[in-house]
Parts: structure tokens; C-alpha cells; sequence
């Protein structure tokens, strides 16, 4: 293992500087209700505001207004279960340029109709058999296109990064950074600015139960796949870390605590009822540890990114509904 990092604050603070003025800056949400039930003061850091209802806009921004003017004018590919998708879809209609988009078969619809909607092309292909990184890369290769991939990119880590950075800006210290892991971007982008600003900060990542594969391979100390898992969480449906991400999520991350679909599910009534704002599954789990217990030896002063609140009416309602 080398000493350098493939990302680092500097290349955050430069990706924040490239995203101002198009990237939302978000809100963070306080709640005395949720300080009483959990034992700390928290700071929620609602990417559910973010642009395309996701933090993965930031990233996808920053990695794609820095492709050459030959690029952009050749078209933009990306695979992705759904945020990423729409972030690179509008990330594509902000330079002018034209998207195509690998997503899965059952992708919730809304994230289906909010890709086609910011005008990219959606092509699909089933997530239980088919392996969607050689077929984005066969697409964008037969179409000439530049790959931008959901996590397994500097720029893209760094860009999901500036969350992080805008909620210590604003909450000042803190002694732990709470974060839902997927392929691992938003979790390394959020860990390099932690460690880079705190050392002692601890950096917490959560996983559904049945996605685990982040934990499994920090415990193995090398890269773990598991089977596509099937969770409400489907932004976090999946079966291996990226190379890169867990290249810097080794390094940085104290831990990795698991919640249920009924855990999350459970957040996610409660972001509704006492914080009135919408969550989508994904989104939810890391609110979703702290409600139910999951992380050990809560410190006083504890930061939570809310990755994300793409979920339609009907769906919401199915898995929150009494």
C-alpha cells in the first residue's frame, strides 16, 4: 500500500470551487427531538436538496465540466442504479452535451423518468446477470463516448466530497461523520475532508444488512463480493467496493455499522413525520444507525449526511405507509 492517496483535501476544495454557482449549497437540519432519542447533538447535511434530489450531482459535475470541448462534443455515458444517472443526465444538459445511461432493469421508475426528463437515453440491462461496468464501457467504446462511472473516479470522489466540507464549514467540529456507503464515493470524498481537517474525528460508514460487502471487505482487509444484495436501499445495492474508493476508505474509515430494511424504513418515517422532509431509502440508513442504536460509544457532536430523497409518492407510501 502506497502512502498517497488518489484524492486529497486540496482536490476537494478545488472540486468546490468548480461545482459553486451549480451545485446546490444544502441545508443542515438540526432536530432537539432527535438529539433526545439519540444522546448527542446532530447535524444532518440534507443532499436530499441537492440538485436532481442527490449528493451524486456533485460529482458528477466536477468530473464532467473538466472533459475536453472534443469530449463534450462526442457525448457523456454512465451506468448507475439511478442518482448518477440523473446527475450525469444533467450534468450532460449543462454543458450541452448528450447523454446515454446504463441503468437496471427495476430501477424505481421516478429515477427512470427523472433520467429520460433531463433528456439523456436510458438503456437497461438486468443487475442479477448482467455485469453493468463491461457493458457501460462497451457502450461508451461502440459510441465514442467519455465514461464517467459512479464512484471509481477521482474527480467524481472528490466532488461528492464537498458535502462533507460544507457540513463542517457550517457545524464547526465534529466528533464523528456518519455516512451511507455504496461503492464507496461519497464515503472516501467525506472521509478525506474529515481526516484531512480533524484527525480524531471518527468516520463511521453504514450499510443495509444484506449489502454488507464495504464491511466484509474492511474486515478482510481486501475486497469482498458478495451476491447483488436485495434491499429497499437500492443505492446502496452493491456487490463489490470500488477499487479506488476502498483504496481510500481502508485508510480513513474507523467502521461500518449495518441497519435493516425496517430500520430504514423506520428513519425514514421518522424524516417524514418530525423533520417534514422526504428521505428514499438509501438516503435514510445512516439517520437509520443512530435512531436504532448502531453505532457504539456515540461521541457528543455527530454529523449525518442524508445522501438522498429520490422516491415517488406511491413507493414512498408503499414501504412507510401504516
Amino acid at each position: 500500500m502506497t502512502n498517497a492517496l488518489p484524492v486529497t483535501l486540496d482536490d476537494v476544495r478545488d472540486a468546490a470551487a468548480q461545482i459553486k454557482g451549480v451545485a446546490h449549497r444544502t441545508p443542515v437540519l438540526r432536530s432537539r427531538t432527535l438529539d433526545r432519542l439519540v444522546g448527542a447533538e446532530v447535524h444532518l447535511k440534507c443532499e436530499n436538496f441537492q440538485r436532481i434530489g442527490a449528493f451524486k450531482f456533485r460529482g458528477a459535475y466536477n468530473a464532467a465540466s473538466r472533459l475536453s470541448p472534443e469530449q463534450v462534443a462526442k457525448g457523456i455515458a454512465a451506468y448507475s442504479s439511478g442518482n448518477h444517472a440523473q446527475a450525469v443526465a444533467l450534468a450532460a444538459k449543462e454543458l450541452g452535451a448528450t447523454a446515454v445511461i446504463l441503468m437496471p432493469e427495476d430501477t424505481p421508475q421516478s429515477k427512470l423518468d427523472a433520467t429520460a426528463g433531463y433528456g439523456a437515453e436510458v438503456v437497461t440491462y438486468d443487475r442479477y446477470t448482467g455485469d453493468r461496468v463491461a457493458i457501460g464501457e462497451a457502450l461508451a467504446a461502440d459510441r465514442g463516448l467519455a465514461l464517467i462511472p459512479p464512484y471509481e473516479h477521482p474527480h467524481v470522489i472528490a466532488g461528492q466530497g464537498t458535502a462533507a466540507l460544507e457540513l463542517i464549514e457550517e457545524a464547526g467540529d465534529l466528533d464523528a461523520l456518519v455516512v451511507p456507503v455504496g461503492g464507496g464515493g461519497l464515503m472516501a470524498g467525506s472521509a478525506t475532508v474529515a481526516k484531512g481537517l480533524r484527525d480524531r474525528i471518527r468516520v463511521i460508514g453504514v450499510e443495509p444488512e444484506a449489502g454488507d460487502d464495504t464491511k466484509r471487505s474492511l474486515e478482510a482487509g481486501r475486497r469482498v463480493s458478495i451476491p447483488v444484495p436485495r434491499t429497499i436501499a437500492d443505492g446502496q445495492a452493491a456487490d463489490i467496493p470500488g477499487e479506488l474508493t476502498f483504496s481510500v476508505n481502508q485508510r480513513l474509515v474507523d467502521g461500518i455499522d449495518l441497519v435493516t430494511d425496517d430500520q430504514i424504513r423506520d428513519a425514514m418515517r421518522f424524516a417524514f413525520e418530525r423533520l417534514k422532509i422526504v428521505i428514499e431509502p438509501s438516503g435514510a440508513t445512516g439517520l437509520a444507525a443512530l435512531l436504532a442504536g448502531r453505532v457504539d460509544r456515540l461521541p457528543q457532536r455527530v454529523g449525518v449526511i442524508i445522501s438522498g430523497g429520490n422516491i415517488g409518492a406511491g413507493r414512498f407510501a408503499e414501504l412507510c405507509g401504516n
